[in-house]
């Protein structure tokens, strides 16, 4: 699925290219089943905690909407904030899925085939703008739900540490520095940074 992107890499960049051949094929996958509000409250809920304590607290908030799959911008808004902060919401989490929901009804939040013709950069100026939602989160959305080739995450600590450990650097890069050598990544950087990801695995 990604070979012209690793082609492109291992071209561009020898010591990346090492680390591809050690890792073997891009799995990346963008999985677009999910609405974007969905994936924005899946985001918010995993701010700062743990895969598995995120998913019980989302099991709990979809539990109170029996009948559903997941709850409608609708239901977020109708709740009561002390029945949100019931599932193991903080305040803050609990304000930013409100506003999700307030702005995906507004229209801030496109429904998903709008989304996937806007470019990159008005995506996350758009839903940046949303409280609690950062670059970050928006920068995941692309990657892993729109199947955005070309974002690096900048800021993102495994992206970070992955480049650390491959390039042999003692520090953690700024992200000016990161940013800089992933120019000769174009325009295939969220492939890179997956292969940056899938260094801390190899031992």
């Amino acid at each position: 699925m990604h070979e012209r992107a690793v082609t492109h890499l291992v071209a561009a960049d020898r010591r990346l290219g090492r680390l591809i051949e050690r890792v073997g094929p891009c799995r990346l996958r963008a999985d677009k089943t999910r609405s974007p509000f969905q994936t924005l409250v899946r985001a918010v809920a995993h701010q700062q905690l743990t895969g598995k304590a995120a998913n019980t607290i989302l099991g709990r908030l979809i539990a109170l909407h029996p009948g559903r799959d997941f709850p409608t911008p609708e239901d977020l808004l109708a709740a009561p904030e002390e029945k949100l902060r019931g599932v193991g919401l903080s305040r803050a989490k609990v304000a930013s899925l409100k506003d999700i929901a307030a702005k995906t009804l507004d229209g801030v939040v496109p429904d998903p085939k709008a989304l996937s013709r806007l470019p990159d950069a008005e995506i996350i100026e758009r839903l940046t703008a949303i409280r609690g939602v950062g670059q970050w989160t928006v920068e995941m959305m692309l990657i892993f739900k729109l199947g955005r080739l070309d974002v690096l995450p900048i800021h993102d600590y495994g992206v970070k540490k992955g480049f650390a450990k491959t390039y042999r650097k003692k520090d953690l890069p700024k992200p000016a520095e990161l940013l800089e050598h992933g120019e000769r990544w174009r325009p295939f950087r969220s492939v890179a940074s997956w292969y940056l990801w899938r260094a801390l695995e190899l031992e």
